[in-house]
This record gives structure tokens, C-alpha cells and sequence, in this order.
């Protein structure tokens, strides 16, 4: 019975997204945004046992509500402006929209809430919140456009996104903060291109899916517990993380492709400044990915030789191999195709 419950709010989640994208009117794209937050939230509370994910998904729930009255408090006034011919109030008004849909997307300087409740859900809930519940804030951010707005969100994102993972010891919060820096570059390829910014979008969600796997195949939601597996293999430990080098945008593999076309983007439109700080603050959250990789492979554990015998096959499925095997690969194959052809 849970499973089916669970199943329809699936539905109605990806319902009221697609209500959001296709919708020709603001009330619409609102009614759509409810639609996906009041289905989202029995999917966050499906653990009736665990504390953190009921206050999760109520701070989910004030932040997500609040955004939302503000939004259809902004359209009315919207309309009330279109009406009266009150032009002179419209950027302050697209002001509001845009920071609304910021809040919901989670993006600096309204991202406060991101990191806190990623840490009281599950992973699969978490990828949810990382990927999907990010397409329709998206897609209405790229039909306001404010210049001005855009860059400080964008300088702030990555800021924020970077620093902030700094000191994490939960990867819950260290993926939200990573998440935080992606939104940024994500608002920067919106400001250029349409379809860069999906492009980006499409590869950030192939790799937080092939990483997020892995977390959740071992259970794994602090740093300490991946020092303390004995049991994990050595080559799964180092699959997890290229993947992390991926996610952070390390050349050879996957993750550069998407930061590779927005660089390229910007440099022909002559953006240098903004693309010197985004490449400078990026090199942070590398940093971390570096800093974690090097201390699990290199410190010394304790490790239990009578435990040697490994969980691989049981644990591992073909699909998260496989998207691996995109995730570390992907660029190099790419670029072989691209040569043949």
C-alpha cells in the first residue's frame, strides 16, 4: 500500500513539473510549483521513525510555501501593473519574481534552507530535491531576465557553494553545497544560451545520479564511515571518488564537458571577468573533492583481515556501473567519436 501511495505522488511530482514548463501563463506555472511541493512532501516524510526527515520536510514546506505566497502575491501585482499601465514598477516587480524562484531553486543569496534540509533525508529523496525539483524554478528563472540580479546570485552561488563545503563533515551537505556551486554555473550559462543551460542541467543530473548511487548502495552519509568500511573494495572506493573528481569538473572527465562549453560560451561573448571568479571559486570545490580523496586513500585505518571478503557484486548494480562508466569516461568517449566522425 506505501508503494503504491509513494508511486502516485511520483506521478503527480513529475505532473506538476510539467505542468510548470508547459504552462503559457504565470498563474498556471504557480498552480504547477504547488502541484510538485505538496507531493514532494509525503515522499520526504516515507521514514515515520527518523526525527531529522519530519523536520526536513517542514522547514521544506515554511521556506517552499513562503516562496510560493510571495510569487502569486508578485503575479497579481503584475497584472495589476499590466492593466494600469504602471511600467515604471516592472524590474522591481521582476525583481520579486526572480528572487521567489530563486528561493525555491535554492540559489545564493536564498539558499539557507538547502543544506539544512538535505540533511535529514534519505539519499534517493535528496537526489529528488538536487534534480528534478530544480527544473520548473529553473525554467521560469530563464524568462526573467535581470542582468544586475543574475550576476550577484551567480557570484554569491559559487561563493557560497565553494566555501561553504569547506568544513562539512556530513556528504549530505557537501553535495548541497556542491549543488549550490552547479546552480551557479548553471544561472551563468542561462544568462547566454537556452540550450546550454539544459545541457548543463542534463550532465549535472547524470552525475549526481551515478555518485548518489553509490552513497545509498553502502549507506554511506559521513566521512567517517567511509575510512571505517573495511569491507568496501578498493576498486569502489576509487570509482566513487573519480566520480566526486567528475562532479567537481576535473578535465579527463565527464563533469568538464558542461563547465567546457560554458567557458567557450563566455569567452566569445568576452565575459572575462565573471569567468576568471567562477573558474577561481570552482578550484575550491575541487579543492574539497581533492582533500577528501587524498585522506581516505592515504591515511592509514585499521582494517580487520578476518572482514577481506567484499559486498561488491551483492551491493553493486549493472546500472550504477554503467553510469560510472559514463561519469569517468564519458569526455574521452565523446572526443573519440568526434574524431572519427
Amino acid at each position: 500500500m506505501k508503494k503504491i501511495s509513494n508511486n502516485i505522488f511520483i506521478i503527480t511530482l513529475m505532473f506538476g513539473t510539467l505542468i510548470t514548463i508547459s504552462s503559457n501563463s504565470w498563474l498556471g506555472a504557480w498552480m504547477g510549483l504547488e502541484i510538485n511541493l505538496l507531493s514532494f512532501i509525503p515522499l520526504m516524510n516515507d521514514n515515520k521513525k527518523n526525527l531529522l526527515t519530519s523536520e526536513s520536510s517542514l522547514k521544506y514546506f515554511l521556506t517552499q510555501a513562503f516562496a510560493s505566497s510571495i510569487l502569486l502575491f508578485a503575479i497579481i501585482i503584475l497584472m495589476f501593473f499590466y492593466n494600469n499601465n504602471f511600467s515604471q514598477f516592472y524590474s522591481l516587480n521582476e525583481i520579486l519574481i526572480l528572487s521567489t524562484l530563486m528561493l525555491k531553486s535554492g540559489a545564493a543569496p536564498f539558499h539557507f534552507w538547502f543544506p539544512e534540509v538535505m540533511e535529514g533525508l534519505s539519499w534517493i529523496n535528496g537526489l529528488i530535491l538536487m534534480t528534478w525539483q530544480k527544473i520548473a524554478p529553473l525554467m521560469l528563472i530563464s524568462y526573467n531576465f535581470c542582468y544586475n540580479f543574475f550576476m550577484m546570485s551567480i557570484i554569491l552561488s559559487m561563493l557560497i557553494g565553494s566555501l561553504g563545503g569547506l568544513n562539512q563533515t556530513s556528504i549530505r551537505k557537501l553535495m548541497a553545497f556542491s549543488s549550490i556551486n552547479h546552480l551557479g554555473w548553471m544561472l551563468l550559462a542561462m544568462m547566454n544560451n537556452e540550450l546550454l543551460w539544459m545541457t548543463y542541467f542534463l550532465l549535472y543530473s547524470l552525475l549526481s545520479i551515478s555518485i548518489i548511487m553509490m552513497f545509498n548502495n553502502f549507506k554511506l552519509f559521513y566521512f567517517n564511515q567511509i575510512f571505517n568500511i573495511s569491507m568496501m573494495n578498493p576498486i569502489i572506493k576509487f570509482l566513487i571518488f573519480l566520480n566526486l573528481l567528475s562532479l567537481g569538473g576535473l578535465p579527463p572527465f565527464l563533469g568538464f564537458l558542461p563547465k567546457w562549453l560554458v567557458i567557450q560560451n563566455l569567452t566569445s561573448m568576452n565575459q572575462l571577468f565573471i569567468l576568471t571568479i567562477s573558474v577561481c571559486l570552482t578550484l575550491i570545490t575541487l579543492y574539497f573533492y581533492l582533500r577528501l580523496s587524498y585522506s581516505i586513500f592515504m591515511l592509514n585505518y585499521q582494517k580487520n583481515t578476518w572482514m577481506l571478503k567484499n559486498t561488491y557484486n551483492m551491493k553493486m548494480s549493472s546500472m550504477s556501473l554503467i553510469l560510472n562508466f559514463i561519469s569517468i569516461g564519458g569526455l574521452l568517449m565523446i572526443l573519440m567519436f568526434y574524431m572519427i566522425l
